[in-house]
This record gives structure tokens, C-alpha cells and sequence, in this order.
């Protein structure tokens, strides 16, 4: 499973907030919403999130073993 937990923390680090990805980014508030839920969420948003955080892949994802599977 894919969560986004490492988002919120590199997003605090560089200063950028929800409400700045909102207006200053033009990023919609369904995306938001599905990596609060760590819900499914397209390549081209994570690419547009590791371009506004100046990032790696890592800095906003990361893989858990999901033991249920």
C-alpha cells in the first residue's frame, strides 16, 4: 500500500500549505483529498507534487507491506 504520510511533513519543511497547493498551484481539492485517504492518485499529480516541493519521489510517498494481502 502506497501512503502519502511523507507529504504532509516535506510540505511543512518547505513552507508550502494545503491552501497554497489550492490557489497559488491550481491543484484540485479531489486530489488533496484522495492523499489525505491515501486513496489512488495518477504519476502526473506526484510528478506535479515533486515539481512545486522541488523533491524526490520519496519525500512524499512510501511503500507499506500491507499484511492483509
Amino acid at each position: 500500500m502506497i501512503v502519502y504520510d511523507r507529504l504532509w511533513q516535506t510540505m511543512k519543511e518547505k513552507g508550502i500549505s494545503q491552501y497554497k497547493l489550492l490557489k497559488e498551484h491550481k491543484f484540485s481539492s479531489g486530489q488533496l483529498d484522495r492523499l489525505r485517504k491515501n486513496e489512488n492518485v495518477s504519476t502526473f499529480t506526484i510528478n506535479q507534487l515533486c515539481r512545486i516541493l522541488h523533491c524526490r519521489l520519496e519525500d512524499i510517498a512510501e511503500y507499506i507491506d500491507d499484511p492483509t494481502d
